[in-house]
């Protein structure tokens, strides 16, 4: 089981990602947690950030996927997954797949920024960032859409809203 938890910087896929992680591994032990950033520190983030480098990550993610799946282990993987293609590749590859799209208006990643990416690719200090110069396709059929602004709750109850989810499908 793969649950794709998609979102722009700071739309809250980490924070979110883990408190997920943490609570699936009560009843699914065989649970990973797959973050996009640290899997680009991982393989020494030599793709880059542009639209090329992306797409090698994308890849490199997708089927890193593909082969926990295949081994019985389930993921939860925080990616920004800016390809369509690849979404539709997931779909069709993995055992199960969940796509949760954590939606939050730009005004409130701005402000969140805490890795000052939207301000220094405003300043243009930073080039390649998704929702500046880069553009941000909203997934096209998430199985699951949140607005993780805060308004629809904390990240505790945004976990349990997945879980929720997964388990209606019958996958957690």
């Amino acid at each position: 089981m793969i649950t794709w938890l998609i979102g722009m910087s700071g739309a809250g896929k980490t924070t979110v990602g883990t408190k997920l992680a943490d609570r699936l591994k009560v009843n699914r032990p065989h649970t990973v947690y797959l973050d996009g950033d640290v899997l680009r520190e991982v393989w020494g983030d030599t793709p880059g950030h542009d639209i090329a480098g992306r797409a090698v990550n994308a890849r490199r993610i997708s089927h890193l996927c593909a082969m926990l799946d295949r081994q019985g282990i389930d993921v939860v993987a925080a990616v920004l997954s800016v390809f369509p293609d690849w979404q539709a590749w997931n779909r069709r590859t993995f055992s199960a797949y969940t796509e949760v799209f954590l939606d939050v208006p730009m005004d409130v990643l701005e402000q969140r920024d805490t890795k000052g990416l939207y301000a220094g690719a405003r300043a243009g200090r930073i080039p390649h960032v998704v929702g500046v110069d880069i553009p941000f396709p909203r997934p096209a059929h998430p199985d699951l859409t949140l607005d993780s602004s805060g308004k629809a709750g904390d990240v505790d109850q945004l976990a349990q809203v997945i879980l929720d989810h997964l388990a209606a499908r019958g996958a957690a």
